[in-house]
């Protein structure tokens, strides 16, 4: 069994700094802002003797608080209770603050091991953390999350004070080859149409904040859950914004955040908001994910919120601004009244099925020529494009090479004919397709130039 290690503390006093140390990784967000991270972020430690699951939280308001600072303190309680072992991160250039007492006292009652972790301690002696002795939570640990000094001999002091039910070795469990692999699905979309609610709402609990406010979620959130015996893992991502409203730092690498979750993801919900109505910026949104080449599943949220009339305008809308996803599933649902995701899933589903397909070289090349039989390419000067045989050239998404003569003269419209052909033939639903044409060399080109 891994112990699940939380790292809790005031605001800006390195939490996420540690994290990614602990992780060897990038996944929080870090800047010199207080207050940014916000919601739960699960990591896989590797530092230290044995392996460990480390928890990132926000700034901890243990008192009582209101709105957003509310909602921080709830995940934050929600680690605590979860966690074997709590890591207290100080601030050692802040020095001792009221703000750390009261963490203090609340960390006392709730009967868990606490390490006190003075952080940012780098170039200075034990007299300036002194001060912390007065938490009463044992001999201050000073560490530099910056630079990686004390941390490693931490997580050496920490682990080994385990007791010994984690101390036996992991049984090593057999790998079913047969098994359903876990589909990657990211969230997407405009600041506060609800891709928070959507995936509480499907993972059945609170695991995210979901408040009323743009911007809430900052960092990529990564969650493990199952539904109907498959594996999936929701991404909740930062909303994006045009790129004339990003200002701030912060948003900036929220937005960078969010593309490497678009990239890394097998399908992407495109959430849209049918009380806002459908805007130009949720195209854009949808065409990064098919540049990606990435399924898609778009999500009309909110769509109890809206009458009938309303329903008809933003469907007139989808047709109108997504004209170029006509192979996409556009699922109504409410998160919040969690209607439709049985229908989304199975659409997920469909789409990662479509995107991984494999197509056989025999059936890909009677399809290219039934369709060439039935609608030949136009003739461009003296010459007509003539296509050979078809093979499959990748997954994620489907690549379709065709082989020929002269086929750099295939015209646009063409290569739309062929994909449609392809879609019904394959049920390729869901998914971007990519046709590949090479043309043939001919042999005696060089001869005839001579």
């Amino acid at each position: 069994m891994l112990p699940v290690v939380a790292l809790v503390g005031r605001p800006n006093v390195g939490k996420s700094t540690m994290f990614n140390r602990l992780t060897r990784s990038r996944d929080a967000i870090v800047a010199d802002f207080p207050g940014l991270t916000r919601d739960r972020q699960y990591g896989q430690g590797r530092i230290g003797p044995r392996p460990y699951i480390v928890v990132d939280t926000g700034g901890f308001e243990p008192v009582k608080s209101e709105g957003i600072v509310h909602e921080m303190a709830d995940q934050a309680e929600a680690a605590i209770a979860e966690a074997d072992i709590v890591i207290f991160v100080c601030d050692a250039r802040t020095g001792l603050t009221p703000h750390d007492e009261r963490i203090a006292r609340r960390l006392r009652v709730a009967n868990r091991p606490t390490y006190l972790v003075v952080n940012k301690a780098e170039g200075l002696d034990a007299n300036h953390v002194a001060e912390f002795h007065e938490l009463g939570m044992g001999e201050p640990i000073r560490v530099s999350a910056t630079h990686g000094n004390g941390v490693a001999a931490l997580m050496d002091k920490v682990l080994n004070e385990l007791p010994e039910e984690f101390s036996l070795p992991e049984e090593e469990v057999e790998v079913d080859p047969d098994a359903p692999k876990r589909i990657k699905v990211a969230m997407a979309g405009r600041p506060n149409v609800g891709k928070s609610t959507l995936v509480n709402a499907l993972i059945g609990e609170d695991r995210v904040i979901a408040y009323d406010m743009p911007g809430t979620t900052r960092d990529a959130i990564k969650i493990d859950f199952d539904m109907d015996g498959q594996p999936f893992q929701l991404v909740d991502t930062a909303g994006l914004r045009r790129k004339g409203k990003v200002f701030e730092a912060i948003e900036k690498f929220s937005v960078v955040k969010t593309l490497q979750a678009i990239e890394q993801s097998n399908v992407v919900i495109l959430v849209l908001d049918a009380i806002d109505g459908i805007s130009t910026h949720d195209a854009h949104i949808a065409g990064y994910a098919m540049e990606a080449g990435r399924a898609l599943v778009v999500a009309v949220n909110k769509w109890d919120g809206v009458d009938s009339y309303k329903r008809q305008m933003v469907d007139l809308e989808l047709e109108r601004k997504f004209h170029f996803l006509r192979w996409a599933r556009f699922i109504h649902i409410s998160a919040l009244k969690r209607n439709g995701l049985n229908h989304l899933m199975k659409a997920v589903r469909d789409a990662h099925a479509a995107s991984f397909a494999k197509l056989s070289t025999p059936k890909l090349t009677r399809t290219l020529l039934e369709a060439v039989q039935q609608q030949q390419p136009p003739r461009v000067g003296r010459t007509r494009p003539k296509m050979r045989y078809a093979h499959q050239g990748g997954m994620n998404p489907p690549v379709i090479v065709i082989h020929g003569n002269s086929l750099q003269a295939v015209s646009d419209s063409y290569k739309r004919y062929l994909e449609g052909v392809f879609r019904e033939r394959f049920n390729l639903a869901g998914t971007p397709l990519r046709l590949e044409l090479k043309t043939n060399r001919n042999p005696y080109a060089e001869e005839e130039k001579k």
